[in-house]
């Protein structure tokens, strides 16, 4: 319900604020703005997203049937079982979805969009098979899509190809601010649906999870901070580019050990890619349309200019409220964020504090009504519960972490 109400929030907002702009400043263009942008927005939907998405979905859906078929995806939930029967206990031991699950995490730190998207899909597809009501979120599907929203990019590395396209003198230099930023709204997110779902996160083997994960965050970041910073770059598309390509190279190479037709599995699996990029199509357009007429509308301005005026008033520093329209936009639109944060880049400099700022916000999490519209409407999920403010807490945590974060490198 939260999100039917929300939907139909942005549009009334926009329409709200387009009829004030029309009578109050003369503003005779706004309807026409915004009802070209909410074409072009259906258009992007199509074209831009979920027909590229059906070439890689195909591609990859097809190889993880390969990989079932010979045995890697139980392999990895032996290995991630115990960690996983805890954050996830309707999911049963040694259950396909976990080492699915645990592939569209690793892909998503690596900053392969590509290749975790379909690994996640195929992931919320076995999850929904265990789901008793198949309209409404599971337990395990809104731990899972809070944990892929606002999983940890270790490296962001396209957004340091953007500084340096916009002449930062060193564009790596928002790694460790966004790593720290998006740690804080995974945790975050994890303790949001844990409360809600009583899991008991003392648990020996949650500590320990957890806290190895942290020690290898960290032994990462030892490791990085002892190269130069221009071999950073180098050493994100080597490592994650091979790890990735060698995944495929040990599922091929399993399927033959175990005698698997491997051309058959993988058209049987690659059916279901455009199958899905199909189904995806009605959510994504409902999601970003109305998102589109939001932005156009100029309702994100005045929301960031008013905010402005109340920080203001504060007498605290207000450096950060230049870098806002990055953050507010980031939970309704990668796209748009993105977009966001270059126009910052291009009014401040990369190098100012604002323009960094939008950096380090574009990396701290994923993009929760996106998450919510692709994975969800792959599955026709209708009632999502609480998955949008789980997601949206984290993504606030983010921010808040961001700013701090970001006064004390940069500021």
């Amino acid at each position: 319900m939260a999100l039917n109400y929300l939907w139909i929030a942005f549009f009334l907002i926009a329409f709200i604020v387009a009829l004030l702009k029309l009578i109050f400043l003369g503003d005779t263009e706004i309807f026409k703005l915004i009802v070209d942008g909410m074409f072009d927005s259906a258009e992007t939907s199509v074209i831009n997203i979920a027909l590229p998405l059906a070439g890689v979905m195909t591609f990859f859906m097809g190889l993880l049937n390969i990989g079932e078929k010979a045995g890697a995806i139980n392999f990895l939930a032996r290995i991630v079982g115990p960690f996983f029967n805890r954050l996830f206990p309707e999911v049963p031991k040694n259950h396909p979805a976990s080492g699915q699950m645990i592939m569209n995490f690793s892909a998503n730190m690596l900053g392969l969009d590509n290749a975790a998207t379909p690994f996640g899909l195929k992931a919320m597809q076995s999850l929904q098979e265990l789901n008793p009501s198949k309209t409404v979120a599971s337990n395990a599907q809104i731990m899972f899509m809070v944990l892929h929203s606002a999983g940890p990019v270790l490296i962001p590395l396209s957004i340091m190809a953007q500084r340096a396209i916009y002449g930062a003198k060193d564009a790596s230099d928002i790694f460790i601010p966004c790593l720290i930023a998006t740690y804080v709204a995974t945790v975050t997110g994890l303790l949001f649906v844990s409360f809600k779902q009583k899991i008991n996160l003392l648990d020996r083997v949650i500590i320990t999870w957890l806290g190895g994960i942290t020690a290898a965050i960290g032994l990462l970041l030892w490791y990085l901070s002892s190269i130069p910073k221009e071999e950073i770059e180098t050493f994100s598309k080597v490592s994650s580019n091979m790890i990735l390509f060698g995944l495929i190279i040990s599922f091929l190479l399993g399927a033959l050990r175990k005698k698997v037709d491997v051309f058959d599995a993988f058209i049987e699996g690659a059916k279901g890619g455009f199958e899905t990029s199909v189904r995806i199509i009605p959510y994504l357009v409902a999601m970003l349309v109305a998102i589109g007429a939001l932005r156009n509308s100029g309702a994100l301005t005045w929301i960031v200019d008013g905010m402005k005026y109340l920080f203001a008033l504060t007498n605290i520093n207000t450096d950060f409220t230049d870098a806002l329209p990055t953050a507010l936009m980031h939970p309704l639109s990668g796209g748009g964020s993105r977009a966001m944060m270059i126009d910052t880049m291009k009014t401040f400099g990369a190098d100012s504090f604002a323009g960094r700022l939008a950096c380090v916000f574009q990396g701290s999490a994923d993009t929760i009504f996106y998450v919510i519209a692709l994975y969800f409407g792959s599955v026709n999920i209708k009632e999502t519960r609480y998955t949008l403010w789980a997601g949206l807490t984290a993504d606030l945590a983010g921010i808040i972490t961001a700013i701090l974060v970001s006064y004390l490198f940069f500021h």
